[in-house]
């Protein structure tokens, strides 16, 4: 017969650590991702303009007026 052994009951489970080795290549993504997505709203189209055109421009131009950059 097997037997079972059950947690003390605190009525708190406490989450496992995770190890910064596995999270840290996830947060060094994201923070390029958000200077890339930064770049794209703030300053593409203006005087730093690397893509042709006003595609990107249209694009993110609400987006450049919620958060305070200007445009126009």
């Amino acid at each position: 017969m097997a037997h079972s052994v059950a947690p003390p009951a605190t009525g708190h489970a406490a989450p496992a650590p995770l190890p910064v080795r596995t999270v840290l290549p996830w947060a060094v993504f994201g923070g390029i991702l958000m200077l890339v997505l930064l770049y794209f709203v703030g300053a593409e189209q203006g005087a730093t303009a690397l893509l042709s055109g006003t595609g990107v421009h249209e694009w993110v131009h609400d987006g450049r007026h919620l958060l305070g950059f200007p445009c126009h």
